[in-house]
């Protein structure tokens, strides 16, 4: 008993210091630093735009999370469903954290990545009391004006916000999306928290997971940036319905802009079926390979074409429609560059080819740090091992997740950073495997985005893409081959004047002259255990003096410094082997 009172004496000191000691920076801010802006490029500038985190704000908060942390025991270990329910108790901010972090095997062992992947983004809806409150306070009309009724029971209620159907006073069914209050004052000064807990870990972690952590902590602003401001959801129902204009089998609800604010936006109401539910579907008369080879042709023309694409296509956010799949909930979109869009549509084509090589070229366009460094030798045989277990499975068989986590993870491990978009698409594409699974059985995902390419890429396209792909390795051919020319005629130059030195470089060991210098040193240990013994055995038959109990005493130490020496050198190479077993 004593003792877990003096334990939990000690858990809570640590909590206390790590309070005091963030109560102490932000103290060393000054009497004019009272609030900070969130930003990506500055963390302490007041701005009219910036969401304003008062230190008291922050350090309450700080409390909180410290204070739940310390229930969970998180100072001895979380085991995956623990960790889970303390970001859910934790709030929004965490849970976006966790949804992030469960596609970072990188950071996180599988099986906390799998359990992340369960996370609940419902909560308890907000009364209406509250609901009208805030709808009165982002329009400077009475509400009466606009809306003749809006239902008390929300169609969805999430972290960030709720919805609920309306009727316009024109008379349209519109579905109003309602961002709860404060909502974004708690999740702007948590992730200034988790910024700041970050800048102290780097005192206790490598390098380069403290660099996975803080792009973490990236995707997480820009995620919070675009989820919270309405209006940029609204923009991206406009944007996303005139790239589908001329799809007939895709919308999405027609926005309101009129009536959309940061903290609000009103939509067409749409009632159709889930895409989840496929008996429904089928009873009504859908053809569910159709919608499923549809819903995946339409998203490689997101992701290969339009470079806008929906980052979170669950079945909740998906139903069915007078025979359209209409797209809900447009938060959160992705966006690829041009750039980036050819680099995928050579990556799609690489692993259809089982071509490593051109998967390896895509990936180190895709990276954003300096790859001169990389291991080409061993990148291709990692990437030789992914394309072999996964490029031939269908997509009964494919796991997507998998396939797309292994090649992240074994890009970040080869050094090559990629941006945040990136990982963004590879938690759509595992989203969008799980809704397609029961449509498709037996067909390859990776078939159905090359076809879509092949069928959309006509032939100036193709032309052009090709002329353009070709002329880019022609030059980086010709500057390689000009460097090649300059090269030799300097290493001509100094084997002439006797300057020319040769640097060895052996694959599987790091320092290649220390190995053959230790090679030597044992030969020559070798040779000389050798000599001791011969010499030994000649001292001993020759009866050279002195003898002790007829035993020459000099080839009798001889016999035994051979052996001590013999038994070192074996030990030495036994431990040696065993060391390199572990590697």
């Amino acid at each position: 008993m004593a003792h877990d009172e003096r334990q939990t004496s000690d858990d809570d000191a640590i909590y206390d210091a790590v309070y005091r000691d963030f109560d102490r920076e932000l103290s060393d801010l000054g009497e004019g630093s009272w609030s900070e802006t969130i930003g990506l490029l500055s963390g302490r500038s007041v701005d009219g735009d910036g969401y304003r985190v008062t230190r008291a704000a922050k350090l309450k908060r700080l409390r909180e999370v410290l204070r739940i942390a310390a229930r969970y025991d998180i100072l001895h270990g979380l085991t995956p469903q623990t960790l889970r329910s303390l970001l859910e108790e934790l709030g929004p901010t965490f849970v976006k954290a966790g949804q992030i972090l469960s596609m970072r095997s990188e950071i996180l062992p599988q099986s906390f990545c799998d359990e992340l992947t369960k996370l609940r983004t419902d909560v308890e809806p907000m009364d209406r009391d509250t609901l009208i409150d805030t709808l009165r306070a982002e329009y400077d009309e009475p509400l009466e004006d606009l809306f003749d009724a809006i239902d008390d029971v929300p169609l969805g209620s999430a972290s960030v916000a709720q919805v609920h159907k309306a009727r316009l006073i024109t008379g349209e069914l519109v579905a109003v999306k309602v961002q709860r209050p404060h909502v974004q004052e708690l999740m702007a000064q948590d992730i200034s928290i988790i910024r700041s807990l970050a800048r102290r870990a780097q005192r206790f972690m490598g390098n380069d997971q403290f660099i996975d952590l803080k792009s973490v902590i990236d995707e997480l602003w820009v995620s919070f940036r675009d989820e919270t401001d309405f209006l940029v959801e609204a923009r991206s129902l406009q944007e996303f319905r005139r790239n589908n204009a001329n799809v007939r089998f895709v919308d999405c609800p027609k926005p309101y802009p009129k009536l959309c604010t940061r903290h609000v936006v009103v939509m067409d109401y749409v009632d159709g079926i889930p895409i989840g539910e496929t008996d429904r579907l089928a009873s009504e008369g859908y053809d569910l390979v159709e919608i499923g080879t549809k819903l995946v042709d339409n998203y490689a023309q997101q992701m290969l074409d339009d470079g806008f694409f929906h980052a979170d296509p669950h079945p909740g956010n998906l139903v069915i429609q007078g025979g359209k799949i209409i797209y809900l909930d447009l938060g959160i979109m992705g966006r690829l560059t041009s750039h980036d869009r050819a680099a995928l549509r050579d990556m799609i084509f690489a692993v259809g080819r089982r071509d490593a090589a051109g998967l390896k070229d895509g990936l180190l366009r895709f990276s954003l740090t300096d790859t001169s460094e990389v291991d080409h030798a061993h990148l291709l045989g990692d990437l030789d091992s992914i394309i072999d277990e996964f490029g031939d499975a269908d997509l009964s068989e494919l796991d997507v997740g998998a396939f797309l986590n292994n090649l992240i993870s074994m890009a970040r491990k080869s050094g090559i950073e990629l941006p945040g978009t990136v990982t963004m698409l590879a938690r759509s594409l595992i989203t969008l495997e799980g809704v397609v699974d029961e449509f498709l059985p037996g067909v390859s995902i990776i078939d159905i985005i090359t076809q879509h390419v092949r069928t959309h890429l006509d032939a100036s396209d193709f032309a052009r893409h090709e002329a353009e792909r070709l002329g880019s390795e022609v030059l980086s051919a010709s500057h390689g081959l000009l460097g090649a020319a300059s090269q030799a005629d300097l290493a001509m130059s100094m084997l002439t004047r006797g300057q020319l030195r040769m640097n060895l470089d052996l694959a599987g060991t790091e320092d290649p002259m220390h190995d053959v210098a230790r090679a030597a040193d044992r030969l020559t240990m070798g040779i000389i255990i050798a000599g001791l013994f011969i010499g030994s055995s000649v001292v001993y038959y020759a009866r050279i003096k002195p003898v002790i109990f007829g035993i020459p005493v000099i080839g009798f130490i001889g016999y035994l410094v051979a052996l001590g020496l013999g038994l070192s050198l074996v030990r030495q190479i036994l431990h040696e082997g065993q060391r390199r077993r572990r590697r």
